[in-house]
């Protein structure tokens, strides 16, 4: 099955052929760790991790190599260190490990690499030095800088002209630019700003020289895809090609395809630190289990944009619900077959189509909205097998449920977890004693009593299920 993908640079969705199929590699930019990363943050976290899955189903997970950077030097870091009086190290360090937790949280996996722009500093410099040995870079007054001038193709990426990019990018036109849409590789530090030995001048490096760097060294350039938001086009993409292709690294390509996903508002407004509209990953996981946040995540296409509410995070877990209430009901059933009566074989075609289309959908551009839908029909097809007592039928659409859904990174938990996950340990406590009573008031045959302890775990919200292995219980689905 092919996997098409659209394009930003081509504007067009086409098949994906990767340089070779035993070397998968894709780059995307990753965070400045200054402070918790708000849920917009999380949105390419998300949508790209899901490509990561899916290169790998593919090609095999050896074959593919994923990169996220991480922007550990920025004047936010620096202010925030001087502020607390300790080195940046320890400000980047402690908002990365929050941001990894929230990432596990929300399902994705450890990229191959998260290359870090302190630990690259010698390939930043080095890359910066190809770039002035190729007349592509210029020294000012103790800054480097592009000359824009000498990459013809300067605004393909982005389709913009150049006025246009010059008042996009709000530069600074210092006396000492060839051009007004010349941008800095290389910076001198400010007094009491960290900074780093170069040829021209302790300092640090600029935005966009830093990515490129970071692809060079963790996986060669040109690499297959390049993702990140939709904002990242201009400036910072296009100057990332611009150096890439001029430092003679990647030849006349930088990566075969672009991708960028769309922004993620609040109400009718990007969601923005500067604009004091975020909801902080770190805080919705308080609030709702990480599969719901990131099944919200994935609710639109992700080149569309998609509005940040209570109502979509609800759907979200209400989503879940439904599939986990599929498998746990399959599970209480298939606990009372014998091993030896269960059967095998079959085609039960419905679930196998219903996969199939889970797959196809994320092979047409990540298309997670159809592909959700075939996890409900999957679901549905498991809840008829199991209300039918068609143990073959169950065991066949359960596993395929299992495994469409963990392609998208869905549906690892076990289900009494998650719907034991919205009782706190004092409730867990109560309840697990209620129904330690039960059993023993119907070992008595108590009925009475039996009964009042069902009536006052239903008063909790409780329900009970009894099985051959014992009873047990979750939270009620919401009304």
């Amino acid at each position: 099955m092919t996997l098409n993908l659209y394009d930003t640079m081509s504007r067009a969705k086409r098949p994906f052929v990767p340089k070779d199929p035993g070397r998968v590699t894709l780059y995307v930019c990753g965070p400045t760790v200054y402070n918790y990363a708000h849920i917009g943050n999380f949105r390419p976290v998300v949508v790209f991790d899901l490509l990561f899955r899916v290169l790998r189903d593919l090609y095999g997970e050896a074959a593919v190599l994923y990169a996220a950077n991480v922007t550990d030097v920025d004047d936010k870091i620096n202010k925030k260190a001087a502020e607390e009086g300790v080195p940046i190290s320890v400000i980047s360090n402690r908002y990365l490990d929050a941001y990894n937790a929230d990432a596990a949280a929300l399902g994705a996996l450890p990229p191959t690499f998260q290359p870090r722009v302190t630990e690259t500093m010698d390939a930043i410099t080095a890359m910066i030095g190809d770039l002035i040995g190729h007349n592509s870079a210029y020294a000012a007054e103790g800054h480097v800088l592009f000359d824009t001038q000498a990459f013809g193709d300067y605004g393909k990426l982005s389709g913009r002209a150049m006025d246009e990019m010059i008042a996009g990018a709000r530069v600074d036109v210092a006396p000492y630019k060839r051009h007004p849409a010349d941008f800095v590789l290389w910076k001198p530090s400010k007094a009491g700003e960290p900074a780093w030995e170069s040829p021209w001048g302790p300092g640090r490096p600029g935005w966009h020289i830093e990515c490129t760097a970071m692809i060079e060294r963790a996986l060669g350039l040109p690499i297959d895809i390049h993702g990140g938001g939709i904002d990242l086009v201009f400036p910072h993409h296009e100057n990332e090609l611009a150096q890439g292709v001029c430092s003679g690294h990647g030849g006349r390509e930088y990566a075969s395809v672009w991708m960028h996903n769309g922004f993620l508002n609040m109400g009718e407004e990007k969601m923005s630190k500067s604009l004091g509209n975020v909801a902080l990953a770190h805080d919705l996981r308080k609030q709702y289990p990480g599969e719901a946040i990131r099944w919200a995540l994935l609710a639109g296409h992700y080149r569309q944009p998609l509005e940040w509410t209570g109502e979509l995070i609800g759907q979200a877990k209400s989503a879940l619900d439904r599939l986990y209430r599929a498998l746990d009901d399959s599970e209480r059933f298939l606990a009372g077959v014998p091993t030896a009566a269960r059967a095998s074989g079959g085609e039960h075609r419905g679930a196998v189509q219903a996969y199939d289309a889970v797959v196809a959908a994320l092979h047409d551009d990540l298309n997670t909205p159809v592909a959700f839908a075939g996890l409900f029909q999957l679901s549905d097809h498991l809840r008829s097998a199991t209300m039918g007592k068609d143990v073959a039928g169950v065991e066949r659409s359960r596993a395929l449920l299992l495994e469409a859904a963990q392609l998208m990174g869905f549906l690892g938990a076990q289900p009494s977890a998650w719907f034991q996950g919205g009782a706190d340990d004092t409730l867990k406590t109560k309840v697990e004693a209620l129904i330690a009573d039960r059993q023993t008031a119907r070992t008595e045959k108590n009925w009475p009593e039996a009964d009042r302890i069902r009536a006052e775990l239903n008063a909790l919200n409780v329900e009970v299920m009894d099985g051959p292995s014992g009873a047990t219980w979750r939270i009620k689905e919401q009304a």
